[in-house]
């Protein structure tokens, strides 16, 4: 079996990357010493998801939230429900879905391999009836309306709402009562062979154990598909560049308002590269971080608080910046996020500040290499939205601020989608 060596000669790390036959990505990152191991199953199949093209090159349209509710589902087998597996070698286990993947996960400090055949057997052993389809779509209704009423949540996707025409990130991840309603084990079978063909799927391994031994065990347990289907295409709508609405609000059981504000990016690549990760990192920090002048305006207004934090949100095929928080005054908080991003389109850039971050995101990276799990968390990111981990940390070492500064185009107010959660007025509830 082939095994090729990813080095990196800039931080002195590496890892090996085997391709099976089907087309899966084995990614191994030894870590002699360490004393526990971290694993993940996944494959790049997400809520966005919801549309594929037919071997007839017809656009055949699923139910949203159909990848999070087969997630659910397929822990469960003809010989027992994968989380009694686990318990009884003492693993933790878990699974989650996203917009673009579905990852299936466990950590162990002892055995390894017995975890790893639990992983590798139920992740390929699908399996659904009428009957537990039927029950699941009770429990994941319980779950829509728990989320419906988190004013967190509803904060995000007001603004992914608003922000989006018809691109599928702007559907809530589990769906909604209506649509999993139309989820029979029918479907659930057809896009498990569709979208959890192997090449289309990555297995990423990081702790102490030998290579070598790690590939001989996974191609013996691997259970391969009778009739491979081959990577199903996703079919994305057409996304007009402007954004649907600036402003959402509505009204929730909050003791303080809520508010969202993303930035409609245009031409969004497919995968992101990593200058453009590196670079759009580096300018959210300079913008609003601990360190930056705006941070401390905000603070000593009394527009802010703690719980204020920002995020480059990005998958296979959408990305945008956005800040959230609390505030009395969000609209204020746009008005002087905007007024920043003018002053360093106008000149007032802050190099000291942007070596500083630059340094410190660096150093924060290296870190990322010291536990399993976040080396896993690395590489399936990598993995999933096609770029190269080692090439990030070479663009963080020579990113200049003409990279930084050529971001700013994002943050202009007609591309801004404000979203608002207030609280519920005395006589509303």
């Amino acid at each position: 079996m082939n095994k090729t060596v990813i080095k990196s000669e800039l931080i002195h790390k590496e890892y090996i990357l085997n391709e099976h036959p089907s087309g899966l990505k084995i990614l191994l990152y030894p870590m002699k010493g360490f004393s526990s191991n971290y694993a993940i199953f996944g494959t790049k199949y997400g809520s966005v998801d919801n549309a594929y093209l037919n071997e007839k090159g017809e656009t055949v349209d699923l139910p949203e939230g159909i990848a999070h509710f087969l997630e659910h589902k397929l822990f469960e087998s003809e010989d027992g429900d994968a989380f009694t597996k686990y318990a009884k070698t003492g693993a933790y286990s878990n699974a989650y879905t996203s917009f673009d993947r579905t990852c299936y996960l466990f950590s162990c400090s002892n055995r390894f391999y017995d975890n790893l055949k639990i992983l590798l057997d139920f992740v390929r052993s699908p399996y659904f009836t009428e009957a537990t389809v039927n029950k699941e779509q009770g429990i994941i209704g319980q779950e829509i309306r728990m989320y419906d009423d988190m004013p967190n949540w509803r904060v995000l996707f007001n603004m992914l709402e608003g922000m989006f025409h018809n691109h599928p990130v702007r559907i809530d991840i589990a769906g909604t009562i209506d649509s999993i309603a139309k989820i029979t084990h029918n479907t659930l079978y057809d896009c498990y062979n569709r979208f959890y063909d192997l090449s289309n799927m990555f297995i990423v391994l990081a702790g102490d154990f030998n290579t070598d031994e790690v590939l001989d065990f996974i191609y013996k347990n691997l259970k391969l598909p009778e009739n491979p289907q081959g990577n199903t295409k996703s079919v994305m709508p057409e996304e007009p560049k402007e954004v649907k609405e600036n402003l959402v609000s509505c009204n929730l059981d909050v003791a303080k308002p809520l508010f969202c504000l993303g930035f409609k990016e245009d031409n969004v690549a497919e995968t992101p590269k990593e200058m453009k990760l590196v670079s759009m990192e580096i300018l959210l920090k300079m913008l609003a971080g601990s360190a930056s002048d705006l941070y401390r305006e905000l603070l000593e207004k009394s527009l802010i608080n703690e719980e204020f934090s920002f995020e480059y949100f990005n998958g296979r095929s959408f990305a945008l910046p956005f800040f959230e928080g609390e505030s009395d005054n969000p609209k204020e908080v746009m008005n002087l996020i905007l007024n920043k991003t003018e002053e360093y389109k106008n000149g007032k850039f802050d190099e000291k500040l942007f070596e500083a971050i630059r340094r410190e995101l660096y150093g924060r990276g290296i870190c990322r290499f010291d536990t399993a799990e976040s080396v896993c968390s690395m590489l399936t990111d990598a993995t999933v939205l096609g770029y190269d981990i080692f090439k990030y940390f070479e663009c963080l070492a020579k990113v200049t601020p003409e990279d930084v500064k050529s971001l700013l185009s994002i943050f202009e107010r007609e591309k801004a989608v404000l979203s608002i959660v207030n609280p519920i007025k005395k006589g509303e509830a």
